[in-house]
């Protein structure tokens, strides 16, 4: 229900993809488990700046805000990162929002009608040296009207699957079976055997205990934003 960072004309019009800037040569942009958004330009982001998510309406709200409030809880308690759930705002899909804001709004098949029931996160492109400045989540509007069946974990660690995405992380996705394709769920797993909550196109834990809750490769690749941030004196 995700798809790699790509530029959907419905999600954001603007966005166009470019060579990856010449200050990621020099910053980590991937590791075990995590991938940052280097193509579209996004390699850190702020230690001191709060990234607030805010909603296309009251409904999207009292929806999606309980579905990241154990993830927003959880990165706020163990990285630099902070996250606050806002309130609702207009909003246009086709360009970012404010600065630091983090904009969830509902469209039907956000990916085309070719991928029925994916939804769409990403970050707005190519912000000033490479720093997060926040983006869109475009959740598909089947999930709440029904017309498309999820799973309620699945939608949860969905949710905060595209939140990370507007913050700057990619699909960790590798050739883990070195067969010479990248496929489908192919990523590194925990002991345990979960994928990271970025993997593609389902990752995360799916026991309720922990459902919505990043593993410790996200984390990791939290953490890379903001270690790459200080590495550029970004505060």
């Amino acid at each position: 229900m995700r798809k790699s960072l790509a530029c959907a004309a419905a999600v954001f019009a603007a966005c166009a993809l470019t060579t990856t800037p010449t200050h990621a040569a020099t910053l980590p942009t991937a590791g075990t488990g995590w991938k940052l958004a280097a193509q579209l330009g996004v390699t850190s982001a702020s230690p001191s700046q709060t990234y607030t998510v805010t909603y296309q309406s009251d409904a999207v709200r009292r929806w999606y805000a309980p579905q990241i409030q154990r993830a927003v809880d959880q990165i706020n308690a163990s990285t630099d990162l902070n996250i606050a759930i806002g309130g609702v705002e207009t909003m246009d899909p086709n360009a970012c929002g404010p600065a630091f804001h983090i904009q969830v709004l509902e469209l039907k098949n956000p990916m085309g009608d070719e991928h029925p029931g994916w939804s769409q996160g990403m970050p707005c492109p190519n912000p000033t040296q490479g720093m997060s400045r926040g983006g869109i989540v475009a959740m598909n509007s089947t999930y709440r009207s029904g017309e498309w069946n999820i799973a309620p974990e699945t939608l949860q660690n969905t949710a905060v699957h595209e939140v990370l995405h507007a913050v700057g992380l990619d699909h960790p996705n590798v050739d883990v079976d070195k067969d010479g394709t990248t496929e489908p769920y192919e990523c590194v797993a925990t002991s345990y055997g979960n994928r990271p909550i970025m993997c593609s196109p389902n990752g995360g834990y799916s026991t309720w205990s922990n459902v919505g809750r990043l593993t410790g490769y996200d984390i990791s690749g939290l953490n890379a934003l903001i270690s790459n941030a200080r590495a550029q004196g970004i505060e």
